[in-house]
């Protein structure tokens, strides 16, 4: 397959059995060792004449684009594999010496005090509910614009979601739709630093405290983003973030929480171990399992893996904001194109994604649907996003459950009721018709490559009225 054809959904497709995973295949990648070139230098490869009289790629014109784009995950040999190669050759496998490196270098990384590596991003969540005494009857707030593992553990909890709308501009949670959710029932908000674009901290972080919530910070997609210089997931009172392979910094998979709460943390620690006695709680009851636990811990190979990828990761997310910056000024002048904003806190984002709003009017009205075709079809892969995570099936499921059954009233678990309660019109604008993607990868690039990018909209804007026969 030629990488103009490779979408997200095949991205995640060819790296996990769940579609979690993300990496290119072996035959679109670039030389690794361009991933160390500043973009502003040199470009991956030497870029193609590009001239808008050319017809549209999808209608037989040349591509903008035939070069590769960087791969992910990165791995260098020479460098990455001498811990990892110890530790398989040691026989010690499981948690030990290598993850508390791991975890004592993320928690530094992101100036937290404490940090606890689990299997995934979604565990960690999980987890992180759990130990905040988030149960059946609860509800948590979060927005409806993010990946499924952020709502799974509050269903797994027996807590009911309650979905808040976004603000399109920023595609976060938007703090002026929350106290409108808040109800009696209403105990945590878990808000999502979603495509790696941290959410408006201060303004939810006021929220929760008058009305006495938790706060779980999603950043499994926001790897060193910051706000004021502090690392997202390190606001509330725990971040969660995920090491699964499309992620900024890739283990395949695995996750961790950070907080500064030693009591917390202990907890989760014993909660990640089956329950067993561990910091605060080794003196409870004595000897044997001390509290409802699972097990949830992170192998010492990953940890190797994690350790070699952190090394990179801050030169990583330069490059990424450097590229991103660029990219945003030159396609923003495109009509149509309307590119992410951020907070004016911000002071770093993560860009795992690299988000913008796409307005088919300034296009001659072609849809969103042949806008991607033409725009893969010039060589740049793209994706739609997410569809709309406030409807699905999976909700009723959960709602009919004999759990949910018998911890809710009736009305509640009417999902017809449930969606309309639960209606997002933002995020339907978003999913539905506005929202394309670039993976964090293609931020990895060159700035010629970024030209590619916004010479291959231009085209298409250019050639709108052609493209309309298309479906």
């Amino acid at each position: 397959m030629s990488q103009s054809n490779v979408s997200r959904r095949e991205f995640l497709k060819r790296n996990s059995l769940t579609g979690l995973g993300a990496m290119l295949p072996a035959s679109l990648l670039t030389d690794a060792s361009a991933l160390s070139v500043s973009p502003s230098v040199k470009a991956t490869q030497k870029a193609t004449p590009f001239s808008l009289a050319e017809p549209p790629a999808l209608l037989g014109g040349k591509p903008v684009r035939t070069a590769d784009w960087p791969s992910w995950p990165l791995w260098k040999p020479e460098q990455d594999e001498k811990q990892l190669l110890d530790v398989i050759r040691s026989g010690i496998w499981s948690r030990a010496n290598v993850v508390s490196e791991f975890e004592a270098k993320w928690a530094a990384t992101l100036g937290a005090k404490r940090s606890l590596a689990v299997v995934n991003g979604t565990n960690a969540i999980m987890a992180s509910l759990d130990q905040l005494n988030i149960r059946g009857g609860d509800e948590v707030l979060v927005p409806p614009y993010t990946f499924i593992g952020t709502v799974a553990p509050v269903l797994a909890t027996g807590a009911m979601p309650i979905f808040v709308d976004v603000d399109p501009e920023t595609f976060q949670i938007d703090p002026a739709k929350i106290e409108a959710k808040i109800t009696p029932r209403t105990k945590a908000i878990i808000p999502v630093h979603i495509l790696g674009l941290p959410a408006n901290m201060p303004q939810i972080l006021a929220i929760a405290k008058k009305h006495n919530l938790v706060v779980i910070e999603d950043a499994c997609q926001a790897h060193l983003a910051e706000i004021n210089h502090q690392k997202v997931g390190t606001f509330g009172h725990a971040g969660c973030f995920s090491f699964q392979n499309s992620k900024n910094l890739a283990i395949g998979e695995g996750g961790a929480i950070v907080s500064n709460d030693d009591a917390f943390m202990d907890r989760c620690f014993s909660y990640h171990n089956y329950g067993n006695p561990y910091g605060m709680l080794s003196g409870v009851i004595g000897a044997g399992t001390v509290i409802q636990g699972t097990k949830l811990r992170l192998t010492e190979y990953q940890a190797a893996i994690g350790l070699a990828q952190l090394k990179r990761l801050d030169a990583e997310t330069t490059t990424r904001n450097t590229n991103a910056a660029y990219l945003k000024a030159k396609i923003r002048l495109i009509p149509g194109i309307v590119p992410y904003k951020l907070y004016d806190d911000v002071t770093r984002a993560a860009f795992h994604l690299f988000p913008f709003r796409y307005q088919k009017e300034a296009f001659k009205g072609l849809s969103r649907e042949v806008f991607l075709k033409a725009l893969t079809a010039e060589g740049i892969p793209c994706s739609k996003g997410y569809a709309t995570l406030n409807n699905m099936p999976y909700l009723n499921d959960a709602f009919q459950s004999k759990n949910f059954q018998k911890m809710y009233p009736k009305a509640m678990l009417n999902f017809n009721s449930y969606v309309e309660r639960n209606h997002c019109p933002q995020n339907d604008r978003l999913c539905n018709e506005e929202a394309v993607w670039f993976t964090q990868n293609m931020l990895l690039g060159t700035q010629t490559d970024m030209d590619s990018i916004a010479n291959a909209i231009e085209k298409i804007h250019t050639h709108a009225d052609k493209l309309l026969s298309q479906k």
